[in-house]
């Protein structure tokens, strides 16, 4: 069954870190391009990073550049999102999401397979 869960979220203070995990089972991470994405209450699910299948290249929303990293572990068949200097304006239900296309874009029409998402809340 392919499936892809998310992992990591939670609770953090203003200026905190977080890691979040995506863990897919059923077939190979590295395959597809990868991206994660944020939805808050009352938006629109948005881009925030994502990785190319062919040779790694990142892409970042504006609102996260220089604070969110992605990544790989294609041993361990896991993306990837670290986060740090987080702000209240980073809570939001966080997925995780896989592409067919080898170096998609932000955009959620470029992305077919979708995890259940995990929460963060940044909050003092």
């Amino acid at each position: 069954q392919v499936q892809l869960v998310e992992s990591g979220g939670g609770l953090v203070q203003p200026g905190g870190s977080l890691r979040l995990s995506c863990a897919a089972s059923g077939f190979t991470l590295d395959d597809y391009g990868v991206g994660w994405f944020r939805q808050a209450p009352g938006k629109e699910r948005e881009g925030v990073a994502c990785i190319s299948s062919s040779d790694g290249t990142t892409y970042y929303a504006d609102s996260v550049k220089g604070r969110f990293t992605i990544s790989r572990d294609n041993a361990k068949n896991l993306v990837y999102l670290q986060m740090n200097s987080l702000k209240p304006e980073d809570t939001a239900l966080y997925y995780c999401a896989t592409s067919l296309l080898s170096r998609p874009l932000l955009r959620v029409s470029e992305f077919c397979s979708w995890g259940q998402g995990i929460q963060v809340t940044v909050s003092s």
